[in-house]
């Protein structure tokens, strides 16, 4: 649904019809999980006539970039230091195996 509404605005039957479509959510699934997007600041809704036009809250989603880039910074060494361990233990065992054969 965000992919979607990245490309542009679109209306509560147009999301549902696709994420049913792509992965055989039911329309009241769809709908529940517009609210939770709604309710989180992730996209905006307006009615025009009998339609709800649903798009995304720019705002909501500089807020996820912005705690997506701090998880980055808070695990990037984690992540860099843990690879480095893998790669050692993958060498390591390399070598011993290497080790045994001769």
């Amino acid at each position: 649904m965000v992919e979607q509404l990245a490309e542009g605005d679109r209306t509560a039957g147009e999301l549902s019809a696709v994420v049913r479509e792509e992965f055989g959510v039911s329309q009241p699934a769809a709908s529940r999980h517009l609210r939770v997007l709604r309710e989180v600041g992730l996209v905006r809704s307006r009615v025009e006539g009998s339609r709800r036009i649903y798009s995304l809250d720019r705002d909501g989603v500089e807020a996820i970039g912005e705690w997506a880039d701090r998880l980055r910074q808070l695990w990037g060494g984690s992540l860099s230091a843990l690879g480095t361990e893998i790669a050692r233990g993958q060498r390591d065992r390399r070598y011993e195996s290497k080790g045994s054969q001769q």
